[in-house]
């Protein structure tokens, strides 16, 4: 059992799953939009999320809560740099469109671990606005990267505004479980207005998401219920999420609402 567990704490602490997450999420706005599927971008994608995410968690900007990561931190750098070697490979299969919106996102995520500004500051610890970066950042690469010139910018916005409310909303737990951890000064919503109000305003922003789907030309009765099914289970771990959760709830259940929001299009899609 400690092998096994050994392996799942790799898997997680190595960002293999957040890139699989956001692999998920990018390959919906493939699936949903009914658009071919460039495997080329979504290995660019899987390797950038390893890569970014990586650097900002072991750059020596973010703090490590988990003494495991200390132990397991070299065999990560190892793995971190043939992933950057990926990414470097499939790099060079983008089209400078797609190099452009990627540059730019980018940038967010080295200001996000590096200090800048006469306060040397990160984003990340900018009073208030961590979880808007992440959602900026998630929502760009999973909606921009594989729509662009692909659907009208009216369906990209709602995408964007979809993919945007719904990292917020789970992204929630992860600063409930953080407030034992985060400096008063981070100012994040649970710090802001407690966990109570924070739970509702991630019902508020997945209820919003519903609303955002019926804009949508496109919208189909798979992608809606596919949603719906994604709806549901943030709504239960956000429910459910408290200071003392346990060491997966957030890192491998909450992060692993976009895999499952792929799995149940793709069996409603099986099934209709």
């Amino acid at each position: 059992m400690q092998g096994l567990k050994n392996i799942l704490d790799f898997y997680i602490n190595s960002s293999l799953h957040v890139a699989l997450a956001v692999v998920s999420l990018s390959l919906l706005s493939f699936l949903e939009f009914n658009i071919e599927i460039d495997k080329n971008l979504l290995f660019f994608i899987f390797f950038g999320s390893i890569t970014g995410y990586n650097f900002v968690k072991y750059a020596g900007i973010a703090k490590l809560h988990h003494a495991s990561l200390a132990r397991n931190l070299k065999m990560i750098q190892i793995f971190s740099f043939f992933c950057f070697l990926g990414l470097l490979y499939f790099t060079f299969q983008q089209e400078f469109r797609i190099l452009l919106v990627s540059g730019i996102l980018g940038v967010f995520t080295l200001l996000y671990a590096i200090p800048f500004g006469r306060n040397r500051h990160n984003l990340r610890n900018i009073g208030g606005i961590k979880i808007f970066v992440i959602a900026v950042v998630w929502a760009g690469v999973v909606v921009i990267l594989p729509l662009i010139d692909q659907v009208s910018l009216k369906e990209i916005s709602l995408s964007f505004l979809q993919r945007f409310f719904f990292v917020i909303a789970i992204t929630l737990p992860f600063e409930i479980r953080d407030l034992k951890y985060d400096s008063g000064n981070l100012n994040t919503i649970p710090q802001q207005i407690g966990i109570a109000n924070t739970k509702k305003i991630g019902y508020v922003l997945l209820g919003i998401m519903l609303l955002l789907e019926f804009l949508k030309l496109y919208s189909s009765a798979i992608n809606f219920i596919a949603l719906g099914f994604a709806l549901l289970i943030s709504a239960y771990f956000i429910k459910a999420a408290k200071v003392d959760q346990g060491s997966y709830y957030s890192a491998f259940w909450v992060e692993g609402i976009p895999v499952f929001w792929l799995l149940c299009w793709m069996v409603t899609k099986i099934i209709f």
